[in-house]
């Protein structure tokens, strides 16, 4: 752990930021951006515009490291703080990593040896996970779910039986469609909340089912960043039909047979025999 002593060393320091409200960056943070030889960053103008607001003067340089540019500049950036320098790593908003850029650059310096100091600060999921009230004892963050194809929809079901509380971040753009998709998969009555702008003076939660939420989403603004959560997968919860086939036939094509399939999802999901054996049929049909 850093200490008082060692925090002039050379080091990649990966500082949080807020991810809204100015009031929650930290005086450690505040005091490493002031002290720091080079703030990498994605945008100049937004970390520019951080630092005028925190009245950091002289600025340390910064440099643009997003998620196009990380992967062909880590060895640099190594190079430079080998060489003595302290250098910052900082995103738009939040911890670098966390659906972010910064994953690749921190474990390149673990991997070759670079002391590596953490700053922690906000971070939008972890808010909107307390906020939702939903079971926080054990979660999954997924982050930004793929956008279409195959991967969307296996990611979904992946989702929808999760036992345990959900994180997703998405886009205006695209939450209302995600928040059908789950609602087709997960059904009517899985608890969801969807939180908008969090810490912003336009913060926005709407606690509810996906199915209320789904009749919503013609009230909600689509401006800014969301965060969805979604309560885990329970045996009170409806399962659709697309799921189980679909894990009808990883078991079958594991080797079991359909009887046995059928018998294990009939008892993993408390469903009736005669709904999964009917659906084990379909794909017997859909093969042939």
């Amino acid at each position: 752990m850093a200490t008082e002593e060692t925090t002039r060393e050379p080091a990649l320091v990966v500082i949080g930021t807020p991810i809204g409200n100015l009031g929650d960056i930290s005086e450690r943070a505040i005091r490493e951006l002031r002290e720091v030889d080079l703030i990498c960053c994605e945008d100049t103008r937004r970390t520019g515009k951080l630092l005028n607001l925190l009245n950091i003067t002289p600025r340390p340089d910064l440099e643009v490291l997003n998620e196009h540019t990380e992967e062909k500049r880590a060895n640099e950036i190594l190079n430079r703080i080998t060489a003595g320098l302290r250098v910052a790593l900082v995103t738009d908003a939040g911890m670098p990593g966390i659906a972010d850029p910064g994953q690749y650059l921190i474990k390149s310096a673990i991997d070759h040896g670079i002391n590596l100091e953490i700053v922690p600060g906000p971070t939008a999921g972890i808010v909107a996970l307390i906020a939702s009230g939903l079971p926080s004892s054990r979660f999954v963050f997924q982050g930004f779910i793929p956008r279409k194809g195959v991967e969307r929809q296996r990611r979904i079901e992946e989702i929808a039986r999760d036992d345990k509380t959900t994180v997703i971040y998405e886009s205006g753009k695209r939450i209302e469609r995600t928040i059908e998709d789950l609602l087709n998969v997960c059904g009517d009555e899985r608890e969801a909340i969807i939180a908008r702008e969090l810490t912003k003076m336009h913060e926005e939660i709407q606690r509810g089912t996906l199915r209320h939420l789904h009749t919503k989403m013609s009230d909600i603004s689509t401006k800014g960043e969301f965060v969805l959560i979604l309560s885990g997968f329970s045996e009170d919860h409806y399962v659709s039909d697309s799921l189980l086939k679909e894990e009808l036939q990883e078991i079958i094509g594991s080797g079991k047979s359909k009887r046995d399939a059928v018998k294990e999802l009939t008892s993993k999901y408390q469903l009736s025999k005669r709904r999964v054996y009917d659906l084990s049929i379909e794909i017997s049909v859909d093969e042939t």
